[in-house]
């Protein structure tokens, strides 16, 4: 491969024998032509958006390694004696390359964007990762830990690329090939160029190389290969990447999903889900849905002043008659934005579900709102395990006693050992300062779960009281009272998002009011 120099901007590098020549079915026989939007978008060489430390194909450059420290000069005149001071150096090896991460704040932004919303998991396929040094092989096992992929079958080997070319002589590709190489371009390409001989069609490749150069990410993504990434990398890093050469364009939307669950009874993890579902769709303006899964004792429907003849038992014990239409008609609308799926809080009969019902539904939920609440209840099997680690973002609510503590420091300990790669569980401490009762110090209860708490919420009787007797919410009854100010800092925590800017009234916007 030379490289390629003097080109015109306006050359669209079209050529009607390349253009119109029929394409084989396997894109890895031979490079794909050039289209004419490759030279009008700007954009079109880009990878697809996951949070990646490579760089965009505009803003490629050679990794610069930290330049040494500079000795002080004198100090070496003073070391010398008569001998050569550069003798030593010529004798000791070359330092090992230093890979620091780049910090792109186009990649952060796109992290941010995939943040905000909802994350889906990978589909039942095989990946085999061919692996080059030990880092990168634990760096693929922990990616195959990780919830998302937790359908997929990945097989880690060593050997890098060349084991792979060699394997796949005798045996079929999977799904999914990863291999990693630290040659150069020449010999990269090369190697790549048997792997295709012994591809299937269909089998997608993601190449690990130690090359950033824009000319190479270039030929690859040329000769069909589905994705290139250069160290440093992260199991998260790798996990997104899969996920979005799976990712469906037909598929429903995906909203986020927020579980609210509390270390014990009467922690208040309701009232804190209901007001923070109420302050994401009023104060942040945007969508929502509230569902209650305490079907017992569900407070969601009194709490809003709500009682829908239907409601989240209907769905769940007929999951597979579920669409949109019928989601609309059993979901009661609280506000504009806020709808709700409310619990029909009976005991007339015993509510006996099965997890993958719940799974199903919850996940048919997701696609009619951006932000999905879940109001969980204090109970522990398999399906209420099942939601917590599934969730894009958990919420633990405590309150400052010992029996809270312990609770709680089994739920985060069961959820880190579960969710290696995703951000810890935020916890809230609520009831704090009730008179005459002695508590843990939130300093204290943070350090003994080894988290800072995102919330610590004052005991607040009469405010509390008043907007669950009323059927409203705390921002209803005090718009200025501190509980309704922490709870909006952590719906934006949640939400990820800033409310919109107020418009401010003109001085003569009174005068023209209609009377």
């Amino acid at each position: 491969m030379k490289p390629q120099t003097g080109l015109d901007p306006f050359d669209m590098q079209f050529d009607a024998d390349d253009e119109f020549a029929p394409q084989p079915d396997e894109a890895w026989r031979a490079a794909p032509a050039l289209s004419p939007r490759a030279s009008s978008d700007p954009f079109a060489d880009f990878p697809p958006a996951h949070d990646l430390d490579i760089r965009e194909p505009t803003s490629r450059e050679p990794r610069r390694e930290a330049p040494h420290p500079v000795a002080d000069p004198r100090q070496e005149l003073r070391d010398f004696d008569g001998g050569d001071p550069l003798a030593d150096d010529l004798h000791q090896p070359a330092p090992p390359p230093r890979y620091e991460p780049i910090n792109n704040p186009v990649h952060d932004l796109i992290a941010d964007a995939e943040a905000a919303f909802g994350e889906t998991t990978l589909p039942r396929i095989t990946i085999h990762v061919f692996c080059t040094t030990p880092e990168t092989a634990d760096l693929a096992e922990r990616a195959a830990a990780d919830r998302r992929m937790e359908r997929a079958v990945v097989v880690v080997r060593m050997g890098g690329l060349a084991q792979a070319c060699e394997i796949y002589q005798n045996q079929p590709t999977p799904s999914l090939v990863m291999v990693e190489s630290g040659d150069p371009a020449p010999q990269l390409i090369a190697q790549l160029d048997r792997l295709a001989e012994v591809c299937d069609p269909g089998t997608k490749v993601v190449v690990v190389g130690a090359a950033n150069d824009i000319a190479l990410y270039r030929e690859l993504m040329r000769r069909g290969v589905s994705e290139y990434m250069v160290p440093p990398l992260s199991p998260l890093q790798m996990v997104r990447t899969v996920t979005s050469l799976y990712a469906d364009p037909s598929a429903p939307f995906v909203g986020r999903q927020i579980a609210f669950c509390g270390a014990k009874g009467g922690a208040g993890a309701s009232t804190i889900a209901h007001n923070v579902a109420h302050s994401i769709t009023e104060r942040l303006q945007t969508g929502a849905v509230l569902v209650d899964l305490d079907l017992a004792f569900g407070t969601a429907g009194l709490d809003f002043n709500q009682d829908p003849l239907q409601g989240v038992a209907d769905a769940l014990n007929q999951p597979d008659r579920l669409d949109q239409v019928l989601m609309d008609r059993m979901m009661a609308r609280c506000t504009e934005r806020l709808s709700l799926f409310a619990a029909p809080a009976t005991l007339d009969q015993d509510y006996d579900i099965s997890a993958e019902a719940y799974e199903e539904v919850t996940q048919k939920i997701r696609s009619a709102a951006p932000f999905v609440v879940l109001d969980l209840p204090h109970v522990w099997n398999a399906w209420t395990r099942k939601i917590l680690l599934s969730s894009d973002d958990l919420v633990i609510v405590a309150t400052p006693d010992l029996a809270s503590l312990r609770n709680a420091k089994n739920m985060v300990d069961l959820v880190r050992r579960a969710r290696p790669n995703d951000a810890p569980p935020r916890l809230v401490l609520n009831q704090v300062g009730v008179p005459g009762r002695p508590e843990i110090p939130v300093k204290d209860f943070g350090e003994a779960l080894g988290l800072t708490p995102s919330l610590s919420l004052p005991w607040d009787p009469k405010l509390f009281g008043q907007a669950a007797n009323n059927g409203q919410m705390l921002s209803e009854v005090g718009p200025k009272a501190r509980a309704t100010e922490g709870l909006d800092y952590l719906a934006q925590q949640i939400a990820r998002r800033e409310p919109p800017p107020t418009q401010k009234a003109s001085l003569f916007s009174g005068l023209f009011k209609r009377k």
